[in-house]
Order: C-alpha cells, then structure tokens, then sequence
C-alpha cells in the first residue's frame, strides 16, 4: 500500500465517521409526526436546530374524512394538513424518517432505537406520540368510527346538526356527553348500554330531562345499517331504535411507554394516565418534553399544535442558555 493510498482511505474513513456522526446526532428529535411534533420541529427548524421526526404514521385523527374548528384549516383532510406539515419542515432542513421507536435511554443525552435498526441520540426529546382511542366492545362501531359513530362534538356536530343523536353511556360520565350534543340536535336518546339508571344522580335525571334526552335502559349489542348509513341502535331484546348519528366516548390509551421508560412523573386522571409537565411541556427529566395527546386527553388539533410550537420554542431557548452557560464555565 503507497502513502498516498493510505491518506486516501484515512481520509475517507474520517469523512465517513464525521458523516455518520452528522447524520446520526442532533440537537433535537420529535417522537411522532402528528401536529404537535410537526409544530415542535417547525419551530426548531426554524431556529436552525438540527432537528429529526420519528413517524410511525398513525394519526389518531386518521378516520375522519376532515378536522373541524381549526382557523384557516377548518374542513382540511387530515392527510392533506400533515403532508402540508412535512412540507414545511422540509423547507428548514428538519430530517423525517418514517420509523417507529421502540427503544430509548438516557446519559448524557438520549438515545432513540428505531423499528429499522438506527439508533439516533439528541440533547432533547419531544414525545409527540399521541393516544389511541379504544372503542366499547360493540359490532359495527369500529367499522363506522369517524363516520357516523362520532367522539367529539366539536368535531363533527356541525356536519351532523339536527340528525338523530345516539349517545352510548360507557359510564355515568356519558351523562354529560348527552347533554353537550344537544346543543347540535334537539333528538338525542342516551343508551345506557352497561349503566344502571340508579348509578345515574338526581341531578343528571333533572338535567336530562330538562334538555328533553331521551333515557333508554339496557344492553346495547349493534348497529342498524341500510345503504351505508346509520339507521338504527340495536339492543338485546332485538328492538331497534332509529338513530342516524352515534356519540360514542372511547378509552384513551396514551402512548407514553417512552416516557414511563424515562422515568417521567405520571399522575393519574379521569382520562388516563399521563405524563406531568409543565406549561411549556416539560416533563420531571430534564430534556424529555410531552406534547399533544401524549400530554393530555383534550387535546385538539389546534390544542395539539399549540402545545407542540411552545416546546419547541422552550427547548432552543434551553439549548442557547446550556451552551453559553458552558461557554463561559458556568
């Protein structure tokens, strides 16, 4: 081997290393390409943080045909709006791997194990990842989820507006998602399905009435469908009862398993068990931030998005103060 050819492949070797090390460490990383990661890594992008989103691609929003009550975005498919998202990123240099993580730990910074074998480490984290809505055990409801089986009212109310409402009680709760959706329609009937009506209070009975819901006991075990529609609730005893919109309220099951992993403070709610953070989102480690419905159970999109843009702003104010804090032996 000549000299020359020696200094070639060091040369090489050391231009590989520096390209591996560029590629593989950043400053930030977005677990989760929804729109709070979106918006987290928009903002750092535009601070000119090296910046990577981990994307599984599986929207909580992904059966609804459109997403409501988003200003200048209201009636957008939610495929449009996330491909819109990424194309922004894109213009300020944010990397987007479509992968999942499976794996994380913490040192001196965080390391992120990806489905297709990478491992990438950042100084910060955002856990963007979301929650998945667990339905009642009922034929048909999935099947019909983000259609005419609907969750949120603000939603979807106003493309449903004067239709027959169904509210399927999953627990004495229910009580008030009836109530709130007579505010789209004047015919709403509460199916207790599971419920017994002496776990409903005085006060629920009074408020029903007065909003004029129709309270329907017993089991329900299906849906009544002609022509692609919703027509009808199915309960045990085979009677139908005409119904052409369904509320339903799902289990949230937040993914935080990235979190818990961390050793992140989860405290407990009505809604499931998610992470404590502050107002900008961070968690109780250092570093590690939640945004979006990993963080909470009401969430919107343009809660979410909110949630995920003052992160990411939070989190290069973080880095500049480290940095000039080291710079001067502080």
């Amino acid at each position: 081997m000549t000299e020359q050819t020696e200094q070639t492949e060091q040369t090489e070797q050391t231009e590989q290393t520096e390209n591996t090390e560029n590629t593989e460490s950043y400053e930030a990383i977005v677990v989760g390409g929804g729109a709070a990661g979106l918006s987290a890594a928009l903002v750092l992008g535009r601070a000119r943080r090296r910046t990577l989103v981990v994307d599984a691609g599986e929207p909580r929003n992904a059966p609804a045909a459109h997403m409501q009550g988003y200003l200048s975005r209201d009636g957008m498919p939610p495929a449009e709006f996330l491909a819109t998202g990424r194309a922004e990123i894109a213009r300020y240099g944010v990397e987007l791997v479509r992968d999942r993580a499976v794996d994380v730990t913490r040192d001196a910074d965080f390391g992120v194990t990806l489905a297709g074998g990478r491992t990438v480490r950042a100084r910060h984290l955002v856990v963007a990842t979301g929650l998945r809505d667990e339905l009642p055990p009922v034929d048909g409801l999935a099947e019909r989820f983000g259609r005419d089986v609907l969750h949120c009212p603000y939603c979807h109310g106003w493309e449903v507006r004067d239709q027959a409402f169904g509210v399927l009680a999953t627990s004495p709760m229910s009580v008030h998602q009836a109530l709130m959706v007579t505010q789209w329609s004047a015919d709403v009937t509460l199916f207790l399905h599971q419920v017994a009506e002496d776990e409903l209070s005085d006060d629920d009975l009074r408020r029903l009435a007065a909003a004029r819901v129709r309270v329907v006991p017993g089991e329900v075990t299906g849906l009544a469908v002609a022509q692609d529609r919703l027509t009808g609730v199915r309960l045990a005893d085979r009677t139908v009862h005409e119904r052409e919109v369904l509320f339903v309220a799902p289990r949230a099951v937040p993914q935080t398993d990235l979190l818990v992993r961390l050793g992140a403070e989860m405290r407990e709610t009505p809604f499931g068990t998610f992470p404590a953070v502050d107002e900008r989102g961070l968690t109780s480690v250092p570093g590690l931030w939640a945004a979006g419905n990993a963080s909470g159970f009401a969430e919107q999109v343009v809660n979410a998005a909110s949630r995920g843009y003052r992160a990411g702003a939070a989190i290069n104010g973080e880095l500049l103060f480290a940095d000039l804090d080291a710079a001067v032996g502080m």
